[in-house]
């Protein structure tokens, strides 16, 4: 895959990642598996929080919302091959 098909295919679902990640231009297309990486282990925490009644749920929710709003940005960025990081999250890095 060129850098742009694993640059998109990293930000769908965590299998996605791990195609983009072991078929694709992992040089290339680093920062968006990176991305997408971030993105995929945030929801996985959500995940765990979303567990704790009544406080957990609201900020499961109020999470989702924005994993998602980071997931739109993230994946528009891949489409046109801009390196934009996602808010709050984007200046994580995982991957080296």
């Amino acid at each position: 895959m060129d850098r742009k098909t694993t640059s998109i295919v990293a930000y769908l679902t965590w299998i996605g990642l791990l195609i983009a990640y072991l078929v694709g231009d992992r040089e290339g297309a680093k920062f968006h598996l990176n991305q997408a990486l971030v993105l995929v282990l945030a929801g996985i925490v959500l995940g765990i929080v979303a567990a704790i009644p009544v406080i957990g749920w609201i900020v499961t929710i109020v999470g989702d919302i924005f994993l998602f709003v980071c997931w739109i940005i993230g994946l528009v960025g891949a489409i046109n091959d801009e390196e934009n990081p996602v808010p709050v999250l984007g200046s994580i890095q995982l991957l080296k």
